[in-house]
C-alpha cells in the first residue's frame, strides 16, 4: 500500500462503522493553550472529550497533522519525525474500549493484512478489561506500568492505553515490545476515563471516551516493508535532494509550519521554525559550506503543501527559507569573532552567554551552532 491507500483504508473502515469525518486542523493551537503546536490527534477534540457536544456526533475519525518539539533529539532514527500525521478514531461517550480494540484488530488483520504472529500489544497492568480482550482475540500481551498510561499534559483527560506493535525483523518474532526494538509501535488506543486536576488528583470523566492514534508515516514504513520512515513514498522527493534524514525531516516540517502561517522569529512558534531551519543549515554546512537552500527544488515543497492541503505558493515558502538562511549567515559573520575572542580566556561562562544574548542577540543554543559551524 502507498501512503494514500493506507489513509483511505483507515478512514473508510471507520466511516463504514458510523464515524463522521472531522477535518484536519491547523498546527496552531487556540489562543491561551499552553502548548505551541498541536501535538496529538486528540488535541483539537479535548473540549469534546471533556464533555462538550460535538456537532458531528459521538463517533469520529480523521487525520491530524502534529508537531512534537520533544522528539527533536530523536529525529534521524528510523521512526521519529518532527511533523507527522496521526490517523485517529474517537468514541465520545459512545462505545467501549473493548469495542475499539476489537475493531482495531479487525482493521489490522483484514484491512491491512497484518498476520497475527506479527502482532504484539502492551497494556496498563491495572486494566484487566483490555488484557482480557486481547487474550480472547489471541494477540500476545505484555502488561506494563506507567508506560501504558496516557495523558496530553500534566492536567486534563488521561487514562490507560493499549499500544499495538508490529514485528519488523527479518526472522520470526522474538521477545516482547519492551525487550526487542524490532517491535515497532503503530497504534495506541487510550481509554479516557479520568481527568487529572492541578493538584494531580484523578477524578472520573463525566463521559468515558476512547481515543486512538496511528502514526501514518510509521504505518507506511511497516506496510511498505521499509526499515525507516524516510524510505517510504512520503519522503521520496525530499530524499532525492538530500539523503540526510535530519535535513529531510526539518525542511518538510518547516514547509508545513510556514504553510500554517508561521514565520521565523525569536519567540514562540516562530522560534521553533527558526531552530528547524538553522539546524538544517548547520547540518548541511558541516559537509559542504557552499550548500544553500536557494538550490532547493520547488517539487518537494509543492508536494508537501499539496499533501497537507495548504494553499500556499511554493515559491513563497522557498523565499521564507532563503531569507532565513541569509539572516543566519549574518549571525555567523557577526557572532563567530565575538565568541572566538571570549573563548581566548577559556570556556564560556554563564556571564558570557548572558552578554552574547543581551548585547548581540545570540541565544545560548545558537552559540553552539556557531561553534559547530566554525569548526566544520
Amino acid at each position: 500500500m502507498d501512503t494514500s491507500q493506507i489513509l483511505r483504508t483507515f478512514l473508510d473502515f471507520y466511516r463504514d462503522r458510523g464515524h463522521a469525518l472531522v477535518p484536519d486542523s491547523t498546527l496552531i493551537t487556540p489562543q491561551g493553550d499552553p502548548v505551541l503546536f498541536t501535538s496529538a490527534g486528540m488535541h483539537p477534540l479535548t473540549p469534546y472529550i471533556e464533555g462538550r457536544h460535538h456537532p458531528l456526533g459521538r463517533r469520529l475519525t480523521g487525520v491530524q497533522r502534529c508537531l512534537r518539539t520533544t522528539d527533536l533529539d530523536e529525529v534521524g532514527d528510523d521512526t521519529h519525525l518532527t511533523v507527522f500525521q496521526m490517523l485517529g478514531s474517537w468514541s465520545l461517550g459512545d462505545y467501549s474500549g473493548d469495542q475499539s480494540l476489537r475493531w482495531g484488530f479487525e482493521l489490522l488483520r483484514d484491512g491491512f493484512g497484518v498476520p497475527l504472529p506479527k502482532l504484539h500489544v502492551t497494556v496498563y497492568d491495572q486494566d484487566p478489561g483490555s488484557l482480557d480482550t486481547w487474550q480472547r482475540l489471541g494477540v500476545p500481551v505484555e502488561p506494563l506500568g506507567g508506560d501504558n498510561w496516557w495523558s496530553n499534559g500534566p492536567t486534563g483527560p488521561c487514562g490507560p492505553d493499549s499500544e499495538i506493535f508490529i514485528w519488523t525483523g527479518d526472522g520470526p518474532p522474538t521477545g516482547t515490545p519492551s525487550t526487542d526494538d524490532r517491535w515497532v509501535e503503530v497504534w495506541n488506543h487510550v481509554m479516557m476515563r479520568h481527568h487529572r486536576r492541578p493538584d494531580l488528583a484523578l477524578e472520573p470523566l463525566d463521559q468515558p471516551c476512547v481515543d486512538t492514534g496511528m502514526g501514518l508515516e510509521r504505518m507506511s514504513m511497516v506496510l511498505q516493508g521499509k526499515t525507516s520512515v524516510f524510505d517510504t513514498d512520503v519522503f521520496s522527493s525530499w530524499m532525492r535532494w538530500d539523503p540526510s534524514r535530519l535535513v529531510c525531516d526539518h525542511l518538510r516540517s518547516s514547509v508545513v509550519v510556514i504553510g500554517d502561517g508561521v514565520h521565523p522569529s525569536n519567540t514562540g512558534r516562530g522560534y521553533v521554525l527558526r531552530r528547524l531551519i538553522r539546524r538544517t543549515l548547520t547540518h548541511l554546512w558541516r559537509s559542504d559550506p557552499s550548500r544553500t537552500l536557494g538550490d532547493l527544488p520547488v517539487e518537494p515543497i509543492g508536494a508537501t503543501l499539496d499533501w497537507f492541503s495548504l494553499p500556499m505558493d511554493p515559491l513563497y515558502v522557498l523565499d521564507v527559507l532563503v531569507y532565513e538562511e541569509r539572516r543566519f549567515h549574518a549571525l555567523l559573520r557577526r557572532g563567530r569573532p565575538l565568541i572566538e575572542r571570549l573563548m581566548l580566556r577559556g570556556p564560556l561562562t554563564d556571564d558570557d552567554f548572558h552578554y552574547l544574548h543581551d548585547t548581540h542577540g545570540i541565544p545560548r543554543d545558537l552559540v553552539e551552532e556557531v561553534l559547530v559551524t566554525s569548526s566544520s
